[in-house]
């Protein structure tokens, strides 16, 4: 279990904690010294650290993506804290919990998995049922989904991130399926739960969160719907009309071919999930970066370069 977190470092405090290495990087001061630059992550945060002597020494007993355990002291440096390392080095992994270095839901993973497998419950239509049953009732398929990210850096990139986004939809979409009763319920559930479930393969995240080779190569989208035929595959009997739809949902969730989708949406449920997934990412986007944006004296955050603005936080103390 760590002892201290990076959200509860303050300059001027001795440090003697565990975390994981997220950078690193041999440089040389204006006089010629060398000195390891270093990025240190937990589930609380990134901090910059700084190993200024026996670089020699300590250079060969850690690596990207070591978790590590530190010895040095926080010190201020241009309104930011940072660590001055007197010690770094690899420590064993045994008995070492994950979670404790990496940015993580803040929702009770079991609870949202359950949740997410009541909606699948709820369904009509036998065929889509099924194949809910057949990912969320696979072990490896669930483990994985409680744990993936929903992204390296936009939105939900954390661990849990994915399975957070897919309840936030899926509750957006019933609610959506009762405001416009024509719709197909059962179509809308099941593209929420399987619109992103290729990010289990697209991303990496036993350390970093990262692409994986299938991942930079194919995509989630196009990586979600061969996970789709590989169920409807094993499933006897599976209607093709019903296969081609929730495939469709799938591949048009993006929305525009600019944004990566092979197919912009062309039945009302695939529509409404595009502008779902769309909603939910953006305000999590909002949201984050406001979260983080520190500079609380200030009634707005610096310049988000994806949404090309700044954000406007609201006063001080209000």
């Amino acid at each position: 279990m760590k002892s201290i977190y990076v959200r509860d470092i303050k300059a001027g405090e001795k440090i003697k904690a565990s975390f994981l290495v997220m950078e690193k990087n041999l440089a040389y001061s204006q006089k010629g010294a060398p000195y390891l630059s270093v990025k240190l992550r937990d589930r609380s945060g990134d901090i910059e650290g700084r190993v200024w002597d026996n670089v020699a020494a300590l250079d060969p007993l850690f690596r990207k993506g070591d978790i590590v355990a530190v010895q040095g002291r926080a010190v201020s440096y241009r309104d930011a804290t940072q660590l001055a390392v007197l010690d770094i080095r690899k420590i064993e992994e045994t008995g070492i919990d994950p979670w404790d270095y990496f940015p993580a839901t803040k929702g009770d993973v079991e609870a949202m998995f359950a949740e997410l497998a009541g909606y699948a419950g709820t369904l009509e239509n036998p065929w889509l049922k099924k194949l809910l049953e057949g990912f969320l009732g696979d072990d490896e398929l669930a483990a994985r989904l409680k744990r993936a990210p929903a992204a390296k850096g936009f939105h939900h990139a954390y661990l849990g991130g994915l399975l957070e986004h897919t309840l936030s939809m899926v509750r957006i979409l019933d609610f959506l399926a009762r405001h416009y009763p024509t719709t197909n319920r059962d179509m809308l559930i099941a593209g929420g739960i399987l619109h992103d479930i290729g990010k289990i393969e697209e991303f990496t995240y036993d350390r970093a969160i990262d692409y994986s080779t299938p991942g930079r190569l194919v995509g989630h989208i196009l990586l979600g719907v061969e996970m789709v035929d590989r169920k409807i595959a094993s499933i006897e009997g599976f209607p093709a009309d019903l296969a081609l739809e929730i495939k469709h949902v799938v591949l048009a969730h993006h929305g525009e071919l600019d944004f990566g989708s092979p197919k912009r949406p062309k039945t009302v449920e695939a529509l409404i999930v595009h502008f779902v997934d769309d909603l939910d990412a953006k305000v999590m986007a909002f949201r984050d970066f406001i979260g983080n944006s520190g500079a609380e004296d200030s009634e707005w955050t610096l310049f988000h370069r994806f949404f090309e603005r700044f954000l406007y936080k609201g006063k001080p103390g209000v």
